[in-house]
């Protein structure tokens, strides 16, 4: 019995490191945004990796793009949902981050940032430093959909000028 216990939490640690394992080297898995195609790399400070109960997994670039995940795969559930820390660009819990919303910086898809902390002192630094307020992952992704049209609208504005701007060259 020792020994079938002492196996199973062996497993169970292995599984528990090779999870991590993937969380952590996503972008090279998943290098570009299922929705804009975006590299994910390169957005790491604000890329997502959603992992469903059915065993798929879905990365984006940013919340707008797990927004637009979410609302289409309506009957499948989350297990984890897992973002960039803006400052370590690590994978940590969205769920369990500090966010903040809006500020002077850019956000990624959208006019009005959404981005994550680890550590909520951090947060606090960067609505000191940058403006924005501070809110739970609920509040992001409610703001995320809030935004959504004004957003999505904004993205097709700018791919219609770059298309254009390109026809222009040739």
């Amino acid at each position: 019995m020792k020994k079938l216990l002492t196996l199973m939490t062996a497993i169970g640690f292995c599984l528990l490191i090779t999870g991590l394992a993937f969380a952590q080297d996503d972008t090279k898995k998943i290098p570009s945004c299922k929705y804009c195609g975006m590299d994910r790399g390169k957005f790491s400070h604000s890329r997502m990796l959603i992992e469903y109960d059915d065993g798929t997994s879905v990365g984006t670039c940013s919340l707008h793009c797990v927004g637009v995940d979410l609302a289409v795969t309506i009957d499948k559930t989350p297990k984890a949902i897992l973002v960039g820390d803006y400052d370590t660009k690590k994978l940590i819990d969205a769920e369990k981050s500090f966010w903040v919303i809006g500020g002077n910086k850019m956000g990624v898809m959208t006019k009005r940032a959404k981005w994550a902390f680890e550590q909520k002192e951090d947060a606090e630094k960067f609505v000191k430093e940058n403006g924005g307020s501070m809110a739970t992952f609920e509040g992001a992704i409610k703001a995320s959909y809030e935004d959504m049209y004004g957003d999505s609208r904004m993205i097709r504005e700018r791919r219609k000028m770059k298309k254009m701007e390109q026809h222009k060259h040739q």
